[in-house]
Protein backbone atom coordinates (compact mmCIF):
# COMPACT_ATOMS: atom_id res chain seq x y z
CA UNK A 1 0.00 0.00 0.00
CA UNK A 2 2.75 2.34 1.01
CA UNK A 3 4.63 1.35 -2.13
CA UNK A 4 1.94 2.38 -4.79
CA UNK A 5 1.13 5.06 -2.72
CA UNK A 6 4.43 6.80 -2.89
CA UNK A 7 4.67 5.80 -7.06
CA UNK A 8 1.85 8.17 -7.27
CA UNK A 9 3.16 10.78 -5.45
CA UNK A 10 6.69 10.15 -7.63
CA UNK A 11 4.17 10.49 -10.79
CA UNK A 12 2.04 13.46 -9.40
CA UNK A 13 5.59 14.99 -8.88
CA UNK A 14 7.20 14.07 -12.65
CA UNK A 15 4.12 15.54 -14.56
CA UNK A 16 4.32 18.87 -11.96
CA UNK A 17 8.18 19.41 -13.21
CA UNK A 18 7.31 18.38 -16.72
CA UNK A 19 4.59 21.09 -16.77
CA UNK A 20 7.06 23.52 -15.55
CA UNK A 21 9.96 23.01 -17.57
CA UNK A 22 7.25 23.24 -21.07
CA UNK A 23 7.17 26.56 -22.73
CA UNK A 24 4.12 28.82 -21.79
CA UNK A 25 2.75 29.98 -24.77
CA UNK A 26 1.70 34.01 -24.85
CA UNK A 27 -0.90 35.61 -27.29
CA UNK A 28 2.12 37.92 -29.59
CA UNK A 29 1.15 41.68 -28.58
CA UNK A 30 -0.68 43.95 -30.73
CA UNK A 31 1.65 46.58 -32.35
CA UNK A 32 0.44 49.92 -31.38
CA UNK A 33 -1.27 52.00 -34.09
CA UNK A 34 1.73 54.33 -35.91
CA UNK A 35 0.71 58.50 -34.40
CA UNK A 36 0.13 60.53 -36.84
CA UNK A 37 2.28 63.46 -38.63
CA UNK A 38 1.37 66.32 -36.87
CA UNK A 39 1.30 69.68 -39.38
CA UNK A 40 0.63 73.26 -37.73
CA UNK A 41 0.01 76.04 -40.31
CA UNK A 42 -0.40 79.44 -38.91
CA UNK A 43 -2.81 80.84 -41.59
CA UNK A 44 -4.46 84.05 -42.50
CA UNK A 45 -8.13 83.92 -41.32
CA UNK A 46 -9.36 85.13 -43.97
CA UNK A 47 -8.34 81.95 -45.87
CA UNK A 48 -10.36 79.57 -43.40
CA UNK A 49 -12.92 77.96 -45.06
CA UNK A 50 -11.22 77.16 -48.25
CA UNK A 51 -8.34 76.17 -46.14
CA UNK A 52 -11.07 73.55 -43.74
CA UNK A 53 -12.32 72.16 -46.95
CA UNK A 54 -8.66 71.45 -48.14
CA UNK A 55 -7.96 69.81 -44.78
CA UNK A 56 -10.88 67.30 -45.73
CA UNK A 57 -9.41 66.72 -49.25
CA UNK A 58 -6.54 66.34 -47.95
CA UNK A 59 -7.12 63.41 -45.45
CA UNK A 60 -8.72 61.41 -47.70
CA UNK A 61 -5.66 60.83 -49.83
CA UNK A 62 -3.12 61.15 -46.70
CA UNK A 63 -4.63 59.80 -43.66
CA UNK A 64 -1.66 59.41 -41.89
CA UNK A 65 -1.25 63.54 -41.54
CA UNK A 66 -2.97 65.24 -39.19
CA UNK A 67 -3.27 69.10 -39.86
CA UNK A 68 -3.34 71.87 -36.83
CA UNK A 69 -4.88 75.05 -38.05
CA UNK A 70 -3.96 78.55 -36.09
CA UNK A 71 -6.19 81.02 -37.58
CA UNK A 72 -5.33 84.69 -37.29
CA UNK A 73 -4.63 88.35 -38.32
CA UNK A 74 -1.42 87.55 -40.10
CA UNK A 75 0.34 90.15 -38.00
CA UNK A 76 -0.30 88.45 -34.65
CA UNK A 77 1.16 84.95 -36.63
CA UNK A 78 4.29 86.67 -37.67
CA UNK A 79 4.65 87.58 -33.93
CA UNK A 80 3.76 84.64 -32.49
CA UNK A 81 6.34 82.79 -34.87
CA UNK A 82 9.27 85.03 -34.11
CA UNK A 83 8.63 84.26 -30.35
CA UNK A 84 8.90 80.72 -31.22
CA UNK A 85 5.55 79.66 -31.52
CA UNK A 86 5.38 75.78 -33.09
CA UNK A 87 4.61 76.09 -36.50
CA UNK A 88 5.42 74.27 -40.32
CA UNK A 89 3.91 76.63 -42.92
CA UNK A 90 2.81 79.98 -42.61
CA UNK A 91 0.28 81.65 -44.96
CA UNK A 92 -0.04 85.28 -44.79
CA UNK A 93 -2.46 87.81 -46.47
CA UNK A 94 0.29 90.23 -47.51
CA UNK A 95 3.80 90.37 -48.04
CA UNK A 96 4.80 92.24 -45.20
CA UNK A 97 4.53 89.60 -42.89
CA UNK A 98 6.51 87.08 -45.09
CA UNK A 99 8.95 89.46 -45.75
CA UNK A 100 10.05 90.27 -41.95
CA UNK A 101 10.15 86.57 -40.89
CA UNK A 102 12.67 86.65 -44.37
CA UNK A 103 14.62 89.10 -43.12
CA UNK A 104 14.94 86.62 -39.98
CA UNK A 105 15.21 83.92 -42.01
CA UNK A 106 12.93 82.17 -40.36
CA UNK A 107 11.50 80.93 -43.59
CA UNK A 108 12.59 78.31 -46.23
CA UNK A 109 13.07 80.90 -48.93
CA UNK A 110 13.24 78.39 -51.77
CA UNK A 111 9.84 77.09 -50.53
CA UNK A 112 8.00 80.54 -50.62
CA UNK A 113 5.53 81.29 -53.21
CA UNK A 114 1.70 83.18 -53.69
CA UNK A 115 -0.82 80.95 -53.75
CA UNK A 116 -4.07 83.32 -54.34
CA UNK A 117 -5.16 86.81 -54.85
CA UNK A 118 -8.45 88.57 -54.20
CA UNK A 119 -10.49 91.82 -54.23
CA UNK A 120 -10.36 94.48 -51.61
CA UNK A 121 -14.25 95.62 -51.20
CA UNK A 122 -16.48 97.83 -49.32
CA UNK A 123 -19.23 96.40 -47.73
CA UNK A 124 -22.74 97.71 -46.45
CA UNK A 125 -25.48 95.24 -44.32
CA UNK A 126 -27.60 94.38 -46.64
CA UNK A 127 -30.83 96.27 -46.18
CA UNK A 128 -28.75 99.82 -45.81
CA UNK A 129 -30.35 102.65 -46.20
CA UNK A 130 -27.55 105.05 -47.11
CA UNK A 131 -26.86 104.65 -50.39
CA UNK A 132 -23.09 103.80 -50.58
CA UNK A 133 -21.80 103.15 -53.45
CA UNK A 134 -18.00 104.20 -53.56
CA UNK A 135 -14.97 103.97 -51.08
CA UNK A 136 -15.63 108.10 -51.50
CA UNK A 137 -19.15 107.79 -49.87
CA UNK A 138 -17.38 106.96 -46.37
CA UNK A 139 -17.04 110.96 -46.41
CA UNK A 140 -20.91 111.09 -46.19
CA UNK A 141 -22.34 112.18 -42.88
CA UNK A 142 -24.53 109.43 -42.11
CA UNK A 143 -21.68 106.72 -41.86
CA UNK A 144 -20.66 107.56 -38.19
CA UNK A 145 -18.44 104.24 -38.25
CA UNK A 146 -16.81 101.89 -40.82
CA UNK A 147 -15.13 98.36 -39.79
CA UNK A 148 -11.60 98.64 -40.74
CA UNK A 149 -8.57 95.74 -40.00
CA UNK A 150 -6.11 97.34 -37.65
CA UNK A 151 -3.31 98.48 -40.50
CA UNK A 152 -0.47 97.71 -37.86
CA UNK A 153 -1.69 93.72 -37.75
CA UNK A 154 -4.42 92.73 -40.45
CA UNK A 155 -3.38 93.19 -44.09
CA UNK A 156 -7.06 93.50 -45.30
CA UNK A 157 -6.35 97.01 -42.63
CA UNK A 158 -3.17 97.83 -44.42
CA UNK A 159 -4.75 97.39 -48.06
CA UNK A 160 -7.57 99.67 -47.12
CA UNK A 161 -5.67 101.88 -45.60
CA UNK A 162 -3.50 102.51 -49.13
CA UNK A 163 -7.19 102.93 -51.22
CA UNK A 164 -8.33 105.98 -48.62
CA UNK A 165 -4.81 107.80 -48.98
CA UNK A 166 -5.00 106.86 -52.38
CA UNK A 167 -8.56 108.72 -52.61
CA UNK A 168 -7.14 111.70 -50.58
CA UNK A 169 -10.07 110.86 -47.51
CA UNK A 170 -7.62 109.24 -45.50
CA UNK A 171 -7.18 111.89 -42.53
CA UNK A 172 -10.77 113.25 -42.81
CA UNK A 173 -12.55 109.50 -42.42
CA UNK A 174 -9.74 107.85 -40.40
CA UNK A 175 -11.63 109.23 -37.02
CA UNK A 176 -14.23 107.34 -38.07
CA UNK A 177 -12.47 103.72 -38.43
CA UNK A 178 -13.20 100.87 -36.26
CA UNK A 179 -10.15 99.17 -36.17
CA UNK A 180 -10.85 95.40 -35.73
CA UNK A 181 -8.22 92.96 -34.73
CA UNK A 182 -9.22 90.53 -37.78
CA UNK A 183 -11.83 90.34 -40.80
CA UNK A 184 -14.14 88.51 -39.86
CA UNK A 185 -14.83 90.90 -36.83
CA UNK A 186 -15.46 93.44 -39.63
CA UNK A 187 -17.66 91.31 -41.24
CA UNK A 188 -19.39 90.91 -38.15
CA UNK A 189 -19.73 94.69 -37.55
CA UNK A 190 -21.62 94.93 -40.61
CA UNK A 191 -23.90 92.09 -40.09
CA UNK A 192 -25.28 93.70 -36.83
CA UNK A 193 -25.23 96.85 -38.03
CA UNK A 194 -22.71 98.31 -35.41
CA UNK A 195 -20.66 99.98 -38.40
CA UNK A 196 -22.53 101.52 -41.61
CA UNK A 197 -19.94 100.06 -43.71
CA UNK A 198 -16.74 98.21 -44.09
CA UNK A 199 -13.41 97.02 -45.74
CA UNK A 200 -12.72 93.23 -46.25
CA UNK A 201 -11.29 91.14 -49.03
CA UNK A 202 -14.20 89.89 -51.35
CA UNK A 203 -13.88 86.08 -50.07
CA UNK A 204 -14.81 87.43 -46.82
CA UNK A 205 -18.04 89.30 -48.05
CA UNK A 206 -19.31 86.46 -49.65
CA UNK A 207 -19.28 84.24 -46.96
CA UNK A 208 -22.40 86.48 -45.56
CA UNK A 209 -26.06 86.80 -46.85
CA UNK A 210 -26.64 89.86 -44.53
CA UNK A 211 -24.13 92.11 -46.02
CA UNK A 212 -23.65 93.54 -50.09
CA UNK A 213 -20.66 94.69 -51.94
CA UNK A 214 -21.28 98.18 -52.97
CA UNK A 215 -17.86 98.96 -54.29
CA UNK A 216 -14.27 97.44 -55.40
CA UNK A 217 -11.00 99.11 -54.57
CA UNK A 218 -9.91 100.68 -57.90
CA UNK A 219 -6.75 99.21 -59.41
CA UNK A 220 -3.51 100.64 -58.79
CA UNK A 221 -4.87 101.64 -55.02
CA UNK A 222 -3.46 99.57 -53.04
CA UNK A 223 -0.21 96.88 -53.37
CA UNK A 224 -1.35 93.87 -55.26
CA UNK A 225 -3.21 91.45 -52.94
CA UNK A 226 -1.67 88.24 -52.55
CA UNK A 227 -1.83 85.39 -49.78
CA UNK A 228 2.10 84.30 -49.61
CA UNK A 229 3.05 80.88 -48.11
CA UNK A 230 6.08 79.00 -47.15
CA UNK A 231 7.83 76.14 -44.98
CA UNK A 232 9.46 77.67 -41.80
CA UNK A 233 12.93 77.02 -41.29
CA UNK A 234 12.40 75.53 -37.64
CA UNK A 235 9.75 73.06 -39.33
CA UNK A 236 9.54 69.56 -37.13
CA UNK A 237 8.05 68.16 -40.38
CA UNK A 238 9.66 69.71 -43.61
CA UNK A 239 9.38 67.11 -45.77
CA UNK A 240 5.48 66.71 -44.91
CA UNK A 241 5.31 70.30 -44.56
CA UNK A 242 6.35 70.41 -48.47
CA UNK A 243 4.00 67.69 -49.78
CA UNK A 244 0.77 69.58 -48.23
CA UNK A 245 2.15 73.16 -49.20
CA UNK A 246 2.21 71.80 -52.88
CA UNK A 247 -0.90 70.49 -52.28
CA UNK A 248 -2.19 73.75 -51.68
CA UNK A 249 -0.80 75.45 -54.94
CA UNK A 250 -2.15 71.70 -57.21
CA UNK A 251 -4.67 71.48 -59.06
CA UNK A 252 -7.28 70.59 -56.17
CA UNK A 253 -6.05 73.43 -53.78
CA UNK A 254 -6.32 75.76 -56.38
CA UNK A 255 -9.84 74.25 -57.44
CA UNK A 256 -11.38 74.50 -53.71
CA UNK A 257 -9.51 78.25 -53.16
CA UNK A 258 -11.56 79.38 -56.50
CA UNK A 259 -14.58 78.19 -55.28
CA UNK A 260 -14.41 80.14 -52.14
CA UNK A 261 -13.91 83.45 -53.91
CA UNK A 262 -10.35 83.69 -54.61
CA UNK A 263 -7.76 84.00 -57.85
CA UNK A 264 -5.28 81.74 -58.80
CA UNK A 265 -1.99 83.60 -59.50
CA UNK A 266 -0.42 82.71 -63.18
Amino acid sequence: MLRKLGLSLLAGMLLLAASACSPVKTAAPTPAPEAPIELNVSAALGLKDALLEIQTAYKTSHPEIKINYNLAAAGVLQSQIEQGAPADIFISAANKQMDALAKKNLIQAATRKNLVSNDLVLIVPKNAPLGLTDFNDLTNQGVIHFGLGDPATVPAGQYGQEVLQHLGIWESVKGKAVLAKDVRTILYYVETGNAEAGIVFSAIAATSDKVKIVATAPNGSHESIVFPGAVLSNSKQPVAAQEFFAFLSGPTGMEIFQKHGFQSIR
